[in-house]
Formats: structure tokens, sequence, C-alpha cells
């Protein structure tokens, strides 16, 4: 990769990263998420779902094609990250009351996560995921 594709890959990134937490807090004023493994579980109007497609998509990415999009999540299950993250819409889980108080075993890559912690995970997911999508030729 060029140095300007690495550029646009971080601005990209970062600022997907960015729009998923902005977009994820200010639609459900919700703080946490759940990262997803697998995009094919069950669904439910309660939970708003971002795939990594969708945040990529946030700022402007979209990928070439479809072998493209699938090269971006085998990285993304390569590098054992989420393909999409989940926010409950009912009510804010980890912080009901908004005291600050935080799960002691969220914030660990595993489960609950806070947007506010500075969880890494938006953001590595979604530069993966553009990453394996960039060095897939269509």
């Amino acid at each position: 990769m060029s140095i300007t594709t690495v550029r646009r890959l971080g601005v990209v990134a970062g600022a997907a990263a960015a729009a998923v937490a902005l977009t994820a807090t200010s639609a459900s004023a919700h703080h946490c998420f759940v990262p997803m493994y697998s995009l094919t579980g069950p669904s439910s109007a309660n939970w708003f779902v971002v795939s990594a497609a969708m945040g990529a998509g946030f700022e402007g990415y979209t990928a070439d094609c479809a072998g493209a999009e699938e090269a971006g999540y085998a990285a993304l299950r390569e590098a054992g990250l989420p393909v999409g993250l989940k926010v409950f819409e009912k009510m804010t889980i980890g912080d009901p009351k908004h005291t600050g108080r935080t799960n002691p075993n969220g914030a660990d890559g595993v489960g609950l996560e806070y947007f506010g912690d500075g969880s890494p995970l938006p953001e590595q997911m979604v530069a993966t995921y553009v990453a394996g999508a960039e060095a897939y030729a269509c």
C-alpha cells in the first residue's frame, strides 16, 4: 500500500469510528455496545446494528465489489475482531441511571463495551475491514 492509501485508511477508519459512536449514541442516547462476531444471528427490533461495511460507509467508503466486501469481513474474522456492533435501543445497559458507573467486566473486548471509555474496537473494526477490502483486486 502507498503512503496515501495508508493515510486515507487511517482517516476513513478514524472518522468512521467516530461516526459509529456518534450515530449510535445520538440515535439511541446510549453509551455502550456489544461487539458482534457474526451478522447472521437472530435479529430484533430492540437492537441498532452497525456492520463494518456500514461503519465504513458513514465516511463515504464503499467496497468496489462484493468480493472486496467479503475480503474485508474475512480480514476481520482472521484478526478476531467483530464484524459489527449492536446497541440496545430500549434502554441504557451497564449504567441505566447515568451515574458514570460502568460494569467492571465491560470494556474487555469480549462483551459490553463503552464508547466513552475509549474502546478501540469500533476503530479497529473499520480500519481492518477497509484494509481487507482495499487489498482485494476486483
